[in-house]
């Protein structure tokens, strides 16, 4: 499954930097945390920590860069985030796992630094968990409707199906923004939501309450990104997430919870 192309996610607190903080709000314990990794990512950068901040009126938002070389440190300092700096990339979704680690709201919601998305939907999300959902999806499947559907579309659909969940579709937290609960997070632990689908496969085998919230279409909303990740090098490491995930479930013979060794390493490079 690729392990020789992953890496552990792991905080090296010497190469990390903090800063932010937003009046008397700060001084209180977050309701909700909004982590979003960066890479390079200044021309949409402020406008979506402006619009995390607008979701609760006691949210942090935890950017989690990693590689950036292009100016997105100093804007998301002058916008308030709390800052975690990495010199080199984290690898994929690493940057999750990170900030998860080091939020401190009861609600953590996932978003991209390069998808513009306004407080109003993103608060569908964070709302779901407030009423006592565990992991709140996008109920975004990806295009279906196609003479071939794409491996990545395909691959989701699976696992929810293996997972007894067929109504989940093509929902994932491989797609943003998602939310999931603190119960959640100790229940799956940080480090597994550096691979999404075996963050999900931990959930739904703890018993947790996972269900399609809102849908975005983050295909449209960064049609670039979206076409990288269905033609590009994405595809091979996010159907190797699935097929982790499903060797997870399989090999650690799923209802009785043992994972083989060294399932939820990290991996490669990239945001």
């Amino acid at each position: 499954m690729r392990a020789a192309a992953k890496r552990t996610a792991t905080v090296d607190r010497a190469q990390m930097s903090r800063t932010g903080a937003r009046g008397d709000e700060a001084r209180r314990p977050p309701a909700v945390s909004v982590i979003i990794p960066v890479m390079n990512e200044k021309r949409t950068l402020a406008r979506v920590i402006r619009e995390a901040y607008r979701i609760h009126p006691r949210t942090e938002v935890i950017a989690v860069l990693n590689g950036s070389t292009d100016g997105s440190l100093a804007i998301a300092k002058t916008s308030g985030a709390r800052v975690l700096v990495f010199d080199s990339p984290l690898g994929h979704d690493v940057g999750r796992a990170v900030g998860a680690r080091e939020a401190s709201g009861d609600t953590l919601l996932f978003i991209d630094a390069d998808m513009i998305i306004p407080a109003a939907r993103l608060r569908a999300f964070t709302n779901a968990i407030e009423r006592g959902t565990d992991i709140a999806l996008n109920d975004y499947s990806g295009p279906r409707k196609r003479p071939v559907v794409h491996n990545v579309v395909l691959a989701k659909h699976a696992l929810n199906a293996l997972l007894g969940r067929p109504d989940l579709e093509g929902a994932s937290m491989t797609a943003v923004p998602h939310a999931i609960s603190r119960r959640a997070l100790t229940a799956i632990g940080a480090d597994a939501l550096a691979v999404p689908p075996l963050a999900m496969t931990k959930a739904l085998h703890a018993g947790l309450n996972v269900r399609r919230v809102r849908h975005i279409d983050v295909g449209a909303i960064n049609r670039p990104r979206t076409k990288r990740e269905r033609t590009g090098s994405l595809e091979p490491l996010i159907i190797g997430d699935h097929l982790e995930a499903i060797g997870w479930w399989l090999m650690g013979d799923g209802a009785a919870g043992r994972p083989p060794q060294g399932i939820g390493a990290r991996r490669g490079e990239g945001a």
